[in-house]
C-alpha cells in the first residue's frame, strides 16, 4: 500500500517543468531593454565624447582618433572594474554594460582580480587569457572569412 502511494504521487518531467515554470517569478524584459539601452547607450556617448576630444583638442583625425578613444574607454572600464563599481553598473543594466570593449575589459580584468593569489603567470595571465584566447581565435576566424568573403564578392577592392 506504501509503494502505491508514493507511485501515486511522482511526477512527469513535463508536469514538474509546468509546476516550476508557473512558480518562476515573470521577468521584466521591458525594463531591462530600457536600462540596457540606457547604459550601453551612455557608454557610447562617453566614447563619442572622447573621440571628438581627440579630434578637437588633440589633432587627430577621424580615421585615427578611434584608437586612442578605444584604449580610453577600456582604462576607464578597468578601474571602474578596480574599485567594484563596474559589476554594480553590470548588475543594474544587465547586457547594456556588456558594450564590446568595455565589457570585454570589465571580464579581463575581474579575471586578473580574482586569481591574483594564484600567481602572475598561471594565476593572472592563464585566467585572463582562458576568456581572451577564445575571443582572439574567433574573432581571427570571423576576420579570416570576412575578408575571403570580401574578396569574393568585391574582388579584392
Amino acid at each position: 500500500m506504501a509503494n502505491q502511494k508514493k507511485k501515486n504521487l511522482t511526477m512527469t518531467q513535463q508536469e514538474y517543468q509546468q509546476l516550476a515554470k508557473a512558480q518562476e517569478p515573470k521577468r521584466p524584459v521591458v525594463k531591462n531593454c530600457f536600462r540596457a539601452f540606457l547604459v550601453g547607450g551612455t557608454i557610447c556617448l562617453i566614447g563619442e565624447c572622447f573621440m571628438q576630444m581627440y579630434i578637437k583638442w588633440f589633432g587627430f583625425t577621424e580615421k585615427t582618433a578611434g584608437n586612442p578613444t578605444v584604449a580610453s574607454l577600456i582604462i576607464i572600464a578597468v578601474i571602474l572594474t578596480s574599485f567594484g563599481v563596474y559589476d554594480k553598473i553590470a548588475q543594474w543594466a544587465g547586457a547594456g554594460s556588456a558594450v564590446p570593449v568595455t565589457g570585454f575589459a570589465n571580464s579581463l580584468c575581474s579575471a586578473a582580480i580574482e586569481h591574483r593569489a594564484e600567481g602572475i603567470v598561471l594565476g593572472i595571465g592563464g585566467n585572463m587569457f582562458k576568456l581572451a584566447g577564445s575571443v582572439i581565435v574567433f574573432g581571427t576566424v570571423a576576420a579570416f572569412f570576412v575578408g575571403i568573403a570580401h574578396l569574393i564578392f568585391m574582388g579584392g577592392s
